[in-house]
């Protein structure tokens, strides 16, 4: 394959967000042959199982955004000890009617940063148990819970010096998950 697609699924609507900053410094870390593009979860009805026959139009632009991709990014936050709604959502939405799941096969690989310590560690369990069940082959290790303190990025909004190697060991093994899952 010569290019790879990867949609990104930011799970924070924030606008100084440092998931959204995370998402857009980690993918420069990336090889040439990889694509990133963020996909909109925030325009996305409250999924109800009643509108599976007649989905929104927000829904299906999701979905196919989905399809047209050979790999996930999610990089989420932690919301009271879980990912948060909009996630939830946006992963709910795109998995319906049943048997006609945009994320089945998909090869993902989960980020997350946030001001405490342990980072978005218990988010990120949850996200792999949902993914789970989505039939989402999700990069296990090595685990990115990023603590967001300053030096995390720099000026320029790349990754700071003191984890550019660690992220870019994360991005190598994500890319090479990618390319073993689409091969």
């Amino acid at each position: 394959m010569s290019q790879y697609k990867i949609a990104v699924i930011v799970g924070s609507l924030r606008k100084d967000s440092f998931n959204l900053k995370l998402a857009h410094a980690v993918t420069r870390l990336a090889p040439s042959d990889f694509t990133f593009r963020q996909v909109q979860i925030a325009d996305l009805p409250l999924y109800n199982q009643d509108d599976d026959a007649n989905q929104a139009a927000q829904v299906i632009r999701l979905k196919n955004e989905i399809k047209d991709s050979h790999g996930l990014l999610f990089v989420t936050p932690e919301y009271n000890r879980s990912i948060p709604g909009v996630l939830k959502n946006a992963l709910d939405n795109a998995s319906r009617p049943y048997g006609q799941s945009a994320w089945a096969g998909k090869p993902a690989g989960i980020l997350g940063a946030s001001i405490g310590v342990v980072g978005t560690a218990v988010a990120q369990q949850h996200l792999r148990n949902v993914l789970a069940f989505l039939d989402v082959p999700t990069l296990a290790q090595p685990e990115a819970f990023i603590h967001a303190k300053d030096g995390l990025f720099d000026p320029d909004g790349n990754i700071g010096k003191e984890s550019r190697a660690f992220l870019q060991n994360w991005m190598d093994k994500y890319v090479a998950w990618v390319k073993k899952h689409t091969a």
